[in-house]
């Protein structure tokens, strides 16, 4: 039977309250699979994207398409076909509240939703298919800049898989049949200081070898988990200590182990892939945290804001046992080096050859030596006027940090400071952009753009 769409006005609203990832060379890819890309490190080397485009004039500008809801979900990429999740629910498009702000309001919907995931082909933009995958009044509510579809699916090419929050885990083949479903149960996301608040779950599920890797860390749930991604079977569940947190773990392997790191404030650190066991441990930082850890060379870069630190900080991944030093801001074996009050609040950071950027939510833009934490500049974009919840992306050249109010800044990616272009899209952008074949990808609350350089038979 043919699934049922709401009938509303094509909306999107698109952005990525976490991001997750890691930070490293990555080789040019076609595929981008999941939140971030290739190795969760937001870098497509080599790719040559456009520093300059007009959506008014459709200067490379490829397409542009309306998708319907509102989520907060990055777009997929795999070979010729884009996928992107979506929460729809009936009427006019659910209220959104950007900007720079500190209340912790949420928005309480008792209407139907459905969970829809759709297909896009890459090179025109025409929806493929539009699947339902869930359909419910959601289980709790939602922050006023969240969305009931917060977390970036991610695939391996024979299977997706899609994290709807407190509605569960689903994985889907792909031509969008659901296969399975897991019921994690309600995902109570607030701060730990204020459990009233409910702000919405944002963690993106991880597939590695066969593996969703899910890490659920609320006020009502503390556990990392590893699903088989065939029939869904848990693997195993650890449990942690731990405050809500919103940022997606990554997998980092050597020839001793392979191991998902994750952050968080009590408990920030490294398990093992095959079974679980906690491999090194750091306590301490911001105690919101959100944004992703990344991987450099045979380090892992590690941020968390608000509160009374937000420490940018580099961790050897060969550490063991808990590593946290007596003091913030001091180094140890493990811990190479760490900034107090120079990290992220929301973004996650990005890594191109030996320089780190990090982009506060008010866009004080931070570069770093990767190798010494030696801070090469601190300026800032879009004037204070609005806020950044999208992570960067970058092609190698250029990295692209985009406001929410639709700004996106070309920034060089060298240890001077400068922008080479800013360039609007037309719409509220929350969400982290995807690169594929020299295009960027973005969505904003009414369309899914693709930004490339035109050539004259185009």
């Amino acid at each position: 039977m043919k699934p049922r769409l709401f009938s509303i006005r094509p909306g999107v609203l698109a952005c990525a309250l976490v991001v997750a990832g890691c930070s490293c060379v990555a080789a040019p890819s076609t595929d981008w699979p999941q939140f971030r890309g290739p190795k969760a490190s937001g870098l497509a080397d080599g790719a040559s994207l456009p520093t300059t485009w007009s959506v008014e004039t459709r200067t490379n500008v490829r397409w542009q398409t309306p998708i319907p809801g509102l989520g907060h979900a990055s777009p997929i990429i795999w070979k010729d076909r884009i996928y992107i999740a979506s929460a729809v629910k009936p009427g006019a498009k659910p209220d959104l509240k950007i900007g720079l702000y500190g209340s912790g309001d949420s928005y309480t919907e008792k209407e139907p939703h459905q969970w829809r995931l759709l297909c896009l082909d890459k090179l025109s933009g025409k929806i493929l298919w539009d699947k339902l995958g869930h359909e419910a009044v959601p289980r709790l509510e939602r922050h006023t800049k969240a969305t009931h579809c917060n977390s970036t699916p991610a695939t391996d090419g024979q299977r997706i898989v899609a994290m709807f929050g407190s509605e569960g885990l689903f994985c889907f083949g792909m031509d969008g049949q659901k296969l399975w479903h897991k019921d994690l149960g309600k995902l109570h996301a607030g701060p730990y200081n204020a459990p009233q608040m409910q702000w919405g779950f944002a963690t993106s599920p991880v597939l590695h070898n066969g593996k969703v890797i899910v890490q659920c860390d609320t006020l009502s749930e503390h556990f990392l988990a590893v699903f088989d991604v065939n029939d869904g079977r848990e693997l195993w569940r650890t449990a942690r200590d731990e405050v809500t947190a919103w940022s997606t773990p990554i997998v980092a392997e050597s020839p001793e182990h392979a191991q998902i790191i994750v952050n968080g404030w009590k408990h920030i650190g490294g398990y093992d892939l095959a079974t679980g066991r906690e491999l090194w441990k750091l306590k301490e930082g911001g105690d919101i945290p959100v944004a992703s850890p990344i991987l450099w060379r045979d380090r892992v870069i590690l941020t968390s804001g608000h509160g009374k630190y937000r420490p940018m900080r580099a961790v050897r991944l060969d550490a063991s046992g808990d590593v946290t030093p007596s003091e913030m801001g001091a180094t140890n074996q493990a811990v190479v080096w760490c900034h107090p009050r120079k990290g992220n609040y929301i973004q996650t950071p990005i890594a191109v050859g030996n320089l780190l950027w990090g982009c506060l939510d008010n866009g004080i833009v931070t570069c770093f030596d990767a190798m010494t934490g030696k801070v090469h500049y601190e300026e800032r974009i879009g004037g204070g006027n609005q806020g950044f919840t999208s992570s960067p992306v970058s092609d190698g050249k250029h990295l692209y940090f985009t406001g929410e109010q639709g700004d996106v800044f070309a920034v060089p990616a060298v240890e001077k400071f400068s922008v080479t272009a800013t360039n609007k899209l037309g719409g509220l952008c929350l969400s982290t952009p995807a690169i594929s074949d020299g295009v960027l990808f973005f969505r904003t609350t009414e369309n899914l753009l693709a930004i490339g350089t035109k050539s004259r038979g185009d």
